[in-house]
């Protein structure tokens, strides 16, 4: 149809053809004849539609289920540590191991599940597969089996029997590394054969949690402080596994513009602290972290480096030690990833009291500890492992009493 001076041209893709106005032609030679013809007229527009009815329904529902889960959920509590009341600081631990899923991977899990969904990477029948040392493939599995789609996890073979079993229990499959350097590339290959999307947490995690707001973790910690004596933190100490919950606070802190300071704890068998002291974003650690969660063998994309204050490098001993104290203080087992975090909160309390400093400290409890009965609960896998606990739980016992730190 000639309209004035343009020439208007409908094009539809059909089975790997092309359907114009004047017939049908191979999409393979689309293109070339119609950019390039003889006639001299203006080139046309060429429109492909993929539009796909049965595909955006699937997705709004799967996106209002994930939505969903989300607002049945309330907020996880924010513990206080018992300090001495003269020192006036207050230590206090945000209690992720309360979510659904039992850990903090769960407010992970869900963002990443909306990010691929709205990015259409996800999609029906065809697998999510991921890379994680349990918890985060514990909450991706709750999730997959959420919105019906399969769901894999690669992981270590020394990943704790309980993980493995909550995995299988929502619905998803273990799929094992000898190697843990190897389950990155593991897992995107089982993408690539299988069909389906590598959900690579890795990269993600910084990018999929909206850090300004949106009940992240960082504006739920300063909502519960909000009535408390000292409603601004003096330090926030996270752990680091995917380093998305530490970029996270940091700028939710920065973009607040709190005063806060960011502290990152990170175990043995990790190169976080390497990476981040010397400033290599090519640093690597040659075993994986006995701490299940946190520590990796390389930088990794979502470890924000310039967002953070301080690092702190955590003998493995001394996050046990600080695990099972915790559990005589309160009365709760948690995992070893929140007894890294414990120990450099315990030592910033610390340096608090010997400067006559008040405020306070939040550090975060991970997930439960019925999962790591067999590990950090257990005498005969310390002896095994080769770590002594009784230094640091000497440590931790004369700061609780004198307010002194001694030794580690």
């Amino acid at each position: 149809m000639q309209v004035g001076t343009e020439l208007w041209v409908f094009i539809i893709e059909v089975s790997g053809r092309i359907e114009t106005a004047s017939g049908t032609i191979p999409r393979s030679h689309a293109v070339s004849t119609i950019q390039h013809d003889p006639a001299g007229e203006p080139a046309v527009t060429l429109d492909v539609d993929r539009s796909d009815a049965h595909y955006r329904s699937w997705l709004k529902e799967a996106v209002r289920k994930v939505q969903a889960d989300a607002n049945r959920s309330a907020d996880t509590h924010l513990l206080r540590f018992p300090l001495p009341e003269h020192w006036g600081i207050d230590l206090y631990l945000k209690d992720e191991s309360t979510h659904p899923t039992g850990s903090l991977k769960h407010r992970l899990a869900r963002s990443l599940f909306l990010y691929g969904l709205c990015n259409g990477w996800i999609r029906p029948d065809r697998p999510v597969i991921e890379a994680s040392s349990g918890s985060t493939a514990v909450s991706e599995a709750y999730f997959a089996k959420l919105i019906g789609v399969p769901f894999i996890a690669v992981m270590p073979r020394t990943t704790s029997a309980e993980k493995c079993r909550l995995i299988e229990f929502h619905g998803g499959r273990c799929h094992f590394v000898d190697d843990p350097r190897t389950m990155y590339a593991e897992a995107a290959a089982l993408a690539v054969d299988t069909g389906g999307h590598y959900m690579d947490q890795f990269t993600y995690a910084e990018r999929a949690t909206d850090w300004r707001g949106n009940n992240n973790i960082a504006e739920s910690i300063y909502q519960q402080l909000r009535l408390e004596r000292y409603p601004e933190p003096a330090w926030i100490v996270a752990t680091a596994g995917t380093g998305g919950t530490s970029a996270t606070i940091a700028r939710y802190v920065h973009y607040m513009q709190h005063d806060t300071r960011i502290c990152v704890a990170d175990p043995d068998n990790s190169c976080f602290f390497q990476g981040w002291t010397e400033n290599d974003p090519d640093a690597t650690s040659d075993c994986g972290s006995r701490i299940e969660g946190i520590g990796r063998p390389r930088m990794e994309p979502s470890f924000v480096p310039g967002a953070i204050d301080r690092m702190m490098k955590v003998p493995d001993a001394a996050s046990v030690a600080a695990v099972r104290a915790l559990e005589q203080v309160i009365g709760r087992k948690a995992g070893g990833s929140t007894g890294t975090g414990l120990w450099s909160a315990l030592k910033i309390v610390a340096e608090m009291v010997a400067a006559g400093r008040t405020g306070s400290v939040v550090t975060l409890i991970c997930d439960p500890g019925d999962r790591y009965l067999d590990k950090y609960y257990s005498d005969a896998w310390l002896a095994e492992q080769g770590l002594d606990i009784r230094p640091y739980a000497a440590a931790i016992a004369t700061l609780l009493a004198t307010g002194t730190w001694v030794g580690a």
